[in-house]
């Protein structure tokens, strides 16, 4: 059998939610507005596949750029190279320094 080479391959924990809390996002999360130059986390959200990022990006601290429609447009770092990439609020969450 031919291997996968799809988008969500190799994700089998990242993108799995405990047993007990299998439930979408809470409503504040399409109720918060984000400002130009805010700094946000990369966290995927894996019960809403719409708007999800590659899980390379996971994890990072990205720049809001702008916002797109109900999306937002932002700038990470991979290494040393700078992307842009289109996430929709339900996966990013506001960086909490402290």
């Amino acid at each position: 059998m031919a291997k996968s080479r799809g988008f969500r391959r190799k994700t089998r924990s990242l993108m799995t939610k405990p047993r007990g809390s299998r439930s979408g996002p809470s409503p504040d999360i399409y109720l918060r507005e984000y400002k130009v130059g805010e700094k946000v986390q990369v966290i995927i959200e894996p019960s809403v596949h719409k708007g999800m990022p590659h899980r390379r990006y996971n994890g990072l601290v990205g720049e809001i750029v702008e916002k797109r429609g109900s999306g937002y447009i932002l700038r990470v770092f991979q290494g040393d190279k700078q992307k842009e990439i289109s996430v929709m609020p339900d996966h990013i969450r506001p960086l909490v320094v402290g």
